[in-house]
């Protein structure tokens, strides 16, 4: 196997270093999903009629809910023996370790919160549009990943294959940028329909529904190619993030074929 034929990664996961204070691209990246997000979604709001006012509320739920949700999920799905005998660790989001299920279902948690308290909304209209910027947002975050040099794949002879040089000296299937790049289609394609149709000549709950199948689908797909996140993981016939991604999948076919009224206005 000639090793010069791959691109090797060797690239600094830290942009800037002060003293103990360090910026990262993870970081950079993370941050970008939710300013990046809170413009498109004013866009939404402006173009529909809706106080852009209430967006700022609702991103303090959004971020709340992305953080704590992502980060619970990682130490109860992945290492929930470790993290329960030390919760203290539970809390040192620095040091690494967020679930993109957990994320997913801590939304819609603050989205829950969010519309007990303004009831003008309902949780499947800002669902339909919220999900937009969280298929970008998996872009960015996917392209952090990838420069923590993380959340890699198996070895691969492709000639697209990735050396970590962090990891190791082995080509492997660049995982990250894999999830990354569907993310953005998806995003594309979900903003084209909202562009030349409007979310009114669908169902309530139809877009949400298309983004879980059309997401966790190539979740589960690119899990084959993906190295296991946990030991436990090890000779499972599905690992966890498959696991997980079937119940994400079977509520996305529920909402795409469920009968409903057409989404009109905010109720």
């Amino acid at each position: 196997m000639n090793f010069l034929l791959y691109l090797r990664w060797s690239v600094s996961p830290e942009i800037l270093h002060f003293g103990n204070i360090s910026v990262r691209w993870y970081g950079l990246l993370f941050a970008l999903t939710f300013i990046v997000g809170y413009e498109i979604l004013a866009y939404i709001f402006r173009r529909e009629n809706v106080d852009v006012k209430k967006l700022d509320v609702l991103t303090i739920y959004i971020v709340l809910g992305t953080v704590i949700g992502a980060r619970l999920g990682h130490c109860l799905f992945y290492s929930p023996s470790y993290y329960l005998s030390n919760p203290i660790e539970i809390i040192k989001i620095w040091e690494g370790g967020l679930a993109s299920h957990g994320g997913a279902i801590g939304i819609i948690f603050a989205i829950w919160l969010f519309v007990r308290r303004d009831r003008s909304f309902s949780m499947l209209w800002i669902l339909d549009r919220l999900v937009i910027v969280v298929a970008l947002g998996g872009l960015f975050i996917r392209t952090g990943n990838f420069f923590n040099s993380e959340i890699y794949g198996l070895p691969s002879t492709a000639p697209w294959a990735v050396i970590f040089t962090a990891i190791d000296e082995i080509p492997r299937h660049p995982t990250q940028l894999y999830e990354g790049l569907v993310y953005f289609c998806i995003f594309l394609l979900l903003f084209s329909i909202y562009k030349t149709k409007g979310f009114n000549n669908f169902k309530s709950g139809f877009i949400f529904g298309l983004f879980f199948i059309l997401t966790f689908t190539a979740r589960f797909l690119i899990e084959f190619v993906k190295e296991v996140q946990s030991s436990f993981e090890s000779g499972m016939v599905l690992d966890m993030g498959q696991i997980l991604s079937i119940p994400f999948i079977l509520i996305g076919i529920y909402f795409v074929c469920r009968p409903a009224r057409k989404n009109i206005g905010k109720s």
